[in-house]
């Protein structure tokens, strides 16, 4: 499993909140519960049965209830007015309500605790759950607004504040009194006090993780979260800004087969060595759909030999290799000259390989094992040897990318793998027996299947290549890899159609991998659906051949703007080595903040 995607796995965190009617209602009813349970347990002398459970309901519904219902919609208009990001109306709501969850556990707590030691520590309890709340706010806040630390901080007073006041104000009015004067000072003081004492430490741990991305990568982390929430939550690609700032200029290749009639291009297949990530619809992850629709004639992107090193940082950079294409297509030189589809394997590498007027194209595949990418250098070296020993113009080197497991990992320089594509390379026929060719292509969106399936914009495309009677199925799905085993299963279930060899690969897009899992792959539901798409593409491809000429190319994509090896690489050590360090350093420094704040409240001589 590659790193990069390793990472995108983070945003099973993000979920789909509930709609603000229903936090509110939530929020009535836990506070409702809190104070009808608190009452019952209360050491203070009470009416007992039914009242009580009614009037604590009714204390716990405005002290808990409106103070928070309350905060929910302030926090959300002060964070907007102050121009903070992503905390619309029912994610503050939300916040609002697991804010009250929390706090009614130490309410409760405290309660129960009460009961069995026969000491009141009610106020307390509740000072310290309202402390822990105020962090919480103001940690969200701050980790996800695009804020500034003080206006997080001061925003996360707002509900501690709230309920405080409903309290005093309620039991001025109709509770006690006797506690209104220099205790309240106190008590206002008691829980500042540990407020400040508990946040600095919150501070102290951003601190620390935020400083190995401002070094190594000149970006904040905290900036680095909330545009990836944007982006999740909303789809903004504002964080393509922050990409600029450490990206890296690269040079690589774009390689295709243009198949045309008498009326002109019939048919585009393209390779080009640029990764469609990372994920969502940021940089290239829908490069396969947005190049294919740059052409006016049907048109295949497959997933060429390149890594997320080589993902684009912004969308526009898909026109540099958009132009790279056309600049390559108006050199073209065209025949009708083409070879039969023919399969070599050695150890785990297995290849397809068909010749096309000067050029060929070599599609690549592990399967039934498991890999991820093949490395740009890889490709590079497979492009060199192919085209020395078959004596052709260009390589159409294709990663099929159409086996995965999460344990797959990339094939780099100086893997068992690359030395047995070497060795398969060898295999190749160099002169193999030259025919006219026919072809025939159909694409399909599959509209009633997306990306919880795995499927991306651009559906299946299939092109029948028909040379001298053989009919080879090329077969592209617009997804980020297919579950192992699903290939050969497809394969199968289309042996009795009017076809002879049958390809199947992916586009390796990420617009599918804004859900729960870092991948997507497609395969993991709906199988009979999708084997009937490729049934159903094959026979209308199968309908639409036509006797066409053929022409290849390699095209240079100069100053494309991507990850690059360095970054990419230095963007996933810096967060895993953060993520490890988290792992110790917050345990230490909150518990330590929290044990500060408990003997401070409970003990402190205020």
């Amino acid at each position: 499993m590659s790193s990069m995607s390793s990472v995108a796995g983070l945003s099973k965190y993000i979920k789909t909140l509930p709609k603000t009617k229903y936090t509110i209602l939530g929020i009535l009813i836990l506070s409702f519960i809190i104070g009808s349970i608190y009452y019952i347990i209360d050491l203070t002398p009470n009416q007992g049965g039914m009242l009580d459970f009614f009037y604590g309901g009714l204390l716990g519904f405005m002290v808990l209830g409106v103070a928070s219902i309350m905060s929910g919609a302030l926090n959300q208009q002060v964070i907007k007015s102050l121009h903070g990001i992503n905390l619309k109306i029912k994610h503050s709501m939300f916040l609002s309500g697991v804010s009250v969850a929390i706090l009614g556990i130490f309410i409760l707590g405290g309660c129960i605790i009460s009961r069995i030691i026969n000491v009141d520590i009610f106020v307390n309890s509740a000072l310290f759950g309202l402390v822990i709340i105020y962090g919480f706010n103001t940690l969200v806040f701050w980790a996800t607004s695009k804020v500034r630390f003080t206006v997080a901080a001061i925003t996360g007073f707002i509900q501690p504040i709230l309920i405080l006041t409903m309290y005093i104000s309620i039991s001025f009015l109709f509770v006690d009194t006797s506690f209104i004067g220099p205790v309240l000072i106190q008590v206002m003081l008691k829980a500042f006090i540990a407020s400040v004492i508990f946040v600095m430490a919150i501070y102290a741990f951003i601190t620390i993780i935020a400083s190995p991305f401002k070094k190594n990568l000149g970006i904040g982390v905290l900036d680095l979260l909330s545009l990836f929430i944007a982006h999740m939550n909303e789809g903004s690609n504002s964080l393509e800004g922050l990409f600029e700032n450490m990206s890296e200029a690269i040079d690589t290749i774009v390689t295709f087969v243009s198949f045309k009639t008498e009326n002109g291009i019939k048919a585009l297949f393209i390779s080009p060595s640029v990764h469609p990530g990372p994920l969502g619809d940021l940089g290239g992850s829908n490069m396969p759909t947005i190049l294919a629709n740059r052409f006016d004639h049907f048109t295949m992107v497959a997933h060429g030999p390149s890594t997320h090193d080589f993902n684009p940082i912004a969308v526009s950079e898909i026109d540099k290799v958009e132009n790279s294409v056309k600049t390559g297509l108006a050199k073209v030189e065209y025949s009708e000259d083409a070879s039969k589809f023919i399969r070599y394997n050695s150890g785990k590498a297995n290849i397809g390989v068909q010749f096309f007027n000067d050029g060929m194209v070599i599609l690549s595949t592990f399967a039934p094992e498991a890999v991820d990418d093949i490395e740009f250098g890889v490709g590079l070296t497979m492009m060199a040897q192919s085209r020395s020993r078959c004596k052709v113009n260009d390589s159409i080197i294709v990663d099929c990318h159409n086996s995965f497991t999460p344990e797959s990992g990339e094939v780099l320089p100086g893997n068992s793998e690359v030395f047995q594509l070497m060795d398969v390379i060898d295999k190749i026929n160099p002169k193999p027996e030259r025919f006219e060719i026919k072809v025939g292509c159909y694409e399909d969106t599959m509209g009633d299947l997306d990306k919880h399936e795995g499927i991306g914009e651009s559906g299946i495309k299939t092109m029948i290549v028909e040379v001298d009677s053989q009919r080879t199925a090329y077969v592209l799905f617009d997804s980020n890899n297919m579950e192992r085993g699903f290939r050969q299963e497809i394969i199968d279930a289309v042996s009795d159609l009017e076809i002879d060899e049958i390809e199947v690969m992916t586009t390796d897009t990420h617009t599918v991998n804004t859900l729960s899992r870092g991948y997507n792959p497609i395969g993991i539901a709906k199988r009979k659906e999708i084997i009937e798409y490729v049934k159903i593409s094959i026979n209308e491809a199968i309908k639409d051949l036509e006797k066409v000429e053929v022409g290849t190319g390699t095209s240079k994509i100069e100053n494309l703007n991507t990850f690059g090896p360095k970054n990419s690489t230095e963007l996933i050590s810096t967060i895993s080595s953060v993520v490890a360090v988290s792992k110790i350093i917050a345990p230490v420094l909150l518990i330590t903040a929290l044990l500060i704040v408990f003997i401070w409240i409970f003990y402190g001589g205020l």
